[in-house]
């Protein structure tokens, strides 16, 4: 094996090896909470049956699904559990191959990746979801009885869990561009209008078509626009110190 193929293999190995640990530690919170499937159920239920009429429940359309869909569930809540974990395990992989000074910068951002990630999660729990099922519930046409399939409210709830969270990732997504030299935060200033528009777009997109959910979640999302905005100007490399790096490596 030549000398240039070494370090790729060891890179492999050392990869494996992360991806184990951050798979082992999803099944470990699984094994942990697989007892309680039922009781997370009806946790991540409580914002649709809080709003369905008085009488009526969710049902189950197949015969495995009352037990196969809280199932699917905790095993999707372990991954979120493990979040912060397999973050560490990214940045363990990554940390080698920055330099001293990029490695004080990049562990804030998977802090806060994982604590805006969690945050937009529970935005959409505590905010969006009684007002999506509220207005859902409230426009069924007279005769018609809700009873929401639990497969069914399980894939709506997770796609919006998993949009909130994303979203909420915008300024880590900002400070990233920021940082890698795609733009700047000037150049992202002078977009702020197009961002503006952008941000009720995508509320109008995720949310019941109504201007009053749509702006409570334009408005968070412009906000942490605003706040990546304001930290990405730490992220920016000064000359200085992209001459001092090049001198290190011509070293």
């Amino acid at each position: 094996m030549s000398q240039a193929e070494q370090p790729l293999i060891t890179h492999l190995v050392e990869l494996r090896t992360r991806l184990l640990r951050s798979i082992s530690a999803i099944l470990l919170v699984f094994i942990a909470l697989i007892y309680f499937s039922n009781n997370i159920y009806d946790f991540v239920a409580q914002p649709l049956l809080s709003q369905l009429p008085a009488g009526t429940s969710m049902i189950a359309t197949d015969v495995a699904t009352p037990f196969l869909t809280p199932i699917k569930l905790t095993l999707v809540v372990s991954f979120f559990v493990a979040i912060p974990y397999l973050l560490y395990q990214a940045w363990a992989f990554i940390a080698p191959g920055l330099y001293k000074h990029e490695r004080r910068l990049i562990m804030p951002l998977v802090v806060s990746t994982a604590v805006l990630f969690y945050s937009g999660m529970a935005f959409a729990y505590y905010v969006v979801f009684p007002l999506v099922f509220g207005f859902f519930t409230s426009t069924a046409p007279a005769g018609v009885t809700v009873a929401t399939d639990i497969a069914s409210y399980l894939d709506f709830v997770l796609t919006l869990f998993f949009a909130f969270g994303v979203a909420f990732e915008i300024p880590v997504a900002t400070i990233l561009l920021c940082w890698t030299g795609v733009t700047t935060p000037k150049s992202l200033r002078e977009k702020r209008p197009y961002v503006i528009v952008g941000v009720f777009a995508v509320g109008m997109l995720l949310t019941p078509p109504d201007v009053f959910s749509q702006t409570l979640l334009a408005i968070p999302m412009w906000a942490l626009w605003e706040i990546g905005l304001f930290f990405a100007r730490f992220y920016v490399k000064k000359e200085d110190e992209e001459q001092q790096e090049q001198a290190e490596g011509g070293s």
